[in-house]
């Protein structure tokens, strides 16, 4: 999945600006998060780019961020664990 599918798969996440750049559809996703939007965000732009976004996000400590932060934090961990073990 690449950035451009992940935005047509989740239209949802930014209704009102469709041609919105890929990053803020990812944002959204961390914002409101589901396993499986958060999943696909991880393979279309890489767990390291999710991280980094995250990351952005919680720094700007917005009360959307700390409502989403117990549920996106564990999301991550599981993603990770599951691609780390994945890979061995």
């Amino acid at each position: 999945m690449t950035p451009a599918e992940f935005t047509a798969s989740h239209r949802d996440l930014v209704w009102s600006r469709r041609e919105a750049d890929p990053v803020i559809y990812l944002r959204a996703a961390l914002l409101s998060p589901r396993f499986h939007t958060v999943l696909d965000a991880c393979v279309a732009f890489g767990l390291e780019l999710v991280r980094s976004e995250w990351q952005a996000l919680r720094s700007e400590d917005s009360s959307e961020s700390r409502r989403a932060a117990p549920f996106v934090e564990r999301m991550l961990h599981n993603i990770e664990t599951g691609y780390r073990n994945a890979s061995t």
